[in-house]
């Protein structure tokens, strides 16, 4: 249930804050190539080997890897602060993709691909994570008190970035890839990386300030994982990993079967437009429902929406029903981004962030390799059936697990929904 009135603080409000444009144009610029990178692997890798799953393999690999790295640079990036994480991290990243195109187009062995990849993949520059937890600086939010009735309105705004990038980076790297070179999208990659995030570690004033241990004032350090909730948010995202993993699979398969491979890019753009939509509607709206239980609703949507996707077989209707499912993953998001603000101190709150994106890449890891798989030996309708099962095993975690999304303090619940200018069950 939700109502649009006219006091709630909006988008408008949102971008006025002191500040914000600072973070905002280099964030950008900067997580733009994130969009880029599993695609980019697919796309060159099954181009020299002719496998899809032996591409899959090599983008799961990097995935995982991200996956495991991410928290590490979060935890790295409350302790030191961002720009001393981001300074080394780009330039790695931008030495790893080259070495991986170049040993890609030499033909090396799938072994030489795979320990590649893990450089690749370990220091992807966490720049969302880094944003979502500017936003909380610049806002002041806290576990313990109210919110500020811009964090959701934030948090929206962020999804909404994610998925302009999603909308433009696979679309922008398939095009490079088939109209230029097979290696193009993953150069366009690195050079993206380097130069944006440069830019985003030289914005010093907006990054959350550093605590540490002992000084006055300063939180006691807490990890991001020792939260119950974060570890459930954490599962509940490698079900929307796999359906992003999932769908870049399946699509590109579909589009190469039916003799239309730059279908793929349009394909793809259609769902990414359909998250970032919703993801507006979703920050415009005065919600007077808690995030817990718009949680739980994004996910049913989503496996709702996901469970034809195998049994289409045209692109009108693909891209009919791949704009539904996009639809349908704003809302889980934003709901699981925006419980974090209410469940982590600011001294840990990058590191939970980057809990959640290396779970998104995780399960899109797992998605891209076992869809590649099932698109190699049996087409590519059958890889659309992981996003699926996905969302299924995530939308049951979250149904059985929701009493620990519940922000405590002093051992008491809070049931304070985010956004609100009030006290609101978090239900």
């Amino acid at each position: 249930m939700a109502s649009t009135v006219s006091d709630r603080p909006g988008y408008g409000q949102l971008l006025r804050t002191p500040g914000a444009w600072t973070f905002l144009l280099p964030g950008f610029a900067a997580r733009q190539p994130f969009a880029m990178l599993t695609i980019g692997i697919v796309l060159l890798v099954q181009h020299t080997t002719g496998s899809y799953g032996s591409a899959g393999a090599v983008a799961a690999v990097t995935g995982v890897s991200m996956a495991l790295f991410a928290p590490q640079t979060g935890k790295l990036a409350d302790r030191f602060g961002q720009r001393a994480v981001l300074l080394p991290g780009v330039l790695v990243h931008t030495a790893s993709v080259s070495g991986l195109t170049a040993l890609a187009l030499a033909g090396a062995p799938m072994w030489a691909l795979f320990a590649a990849a893990v450089p690749t993949g370990a220091s992807v520059p966490q720049i969302g994570p880094m944003v979502r937890s500017r936003w909380a600086a610049v806002l002041g939010a806290a576990p313990g008190r109210e919110a500020s009735p811009l964090m959701s309105t934030a948090a929206a705004f962020e999804s909404v970035t994610d998925e302009f990038t999603f909308v433009i980076g696979p679309v922008l790297a398939t095009a490079l890839c088939t109209g230029v070179h097979p290696a193009a999208g993953l150069i366009a990659e690195a050079a993206l990386t380097l130069f944006g995030g440069l830019f985003f570690a030289a914005q010093r004033a907006t990054q959350p300030a550093v605590r540490n241990a002992g000084s006055a004032g300063s939180q006691p350090h807490t990890s991001a994982l020792s939260i119950p909730g974060v570890r459930v948010l954490a599962v509940a995202f490698l079900g929307i990993g796999a359906v992003f993993g999932g769908m870049q699979v399946s699509l590109t398969a579909f589009a190469e079967e039916i003799g239309s491979p730059g279908a793929n890019g349009l394909l793809y753009g259609v769902f990414a437009a359909g998250n970032m939509l919703a993801g507006i509607a979703c920050g415009a709206i005065a919600w007077k429902t808690g995030p817990r239980r718009r949680l739980i609703a994004g996910y049913a949507a989503l496996t709702l929406t996901a469970s034809g996707l195998w049994a289409v077989h045209s692109v009108p209707l693909l891209a009919g029903l791949g704009l539904l499912v996009g639809l349908s993953i704003a809302p889980a998001l934003i709901s699981g981004y925006t419980l974090v603000e209410a469940l982590v101190p600011g001294s840990a709150r990058t590191e939970a962030f980057t809990w959640l994106t290396g779970a998104v890449a995780l399960g899109q890891a797992a998605a891209v390799t076992v869809a590649g798989q099932l698109a190699d030996a049996h087409g590519a309708s059958t890889g659309f059936l992981v996003p699926l099962v996905g969302t299924v095993l995530a939308l049951v975690t979250l149904v059985a697990l929701r009493s620990r999304l519940l922000p405590k303090v002093s051992g008491r619940t809070v049931a304070r929904g985010i956004g609100h200018r009030g006290p609101v069950t978090v239900d």
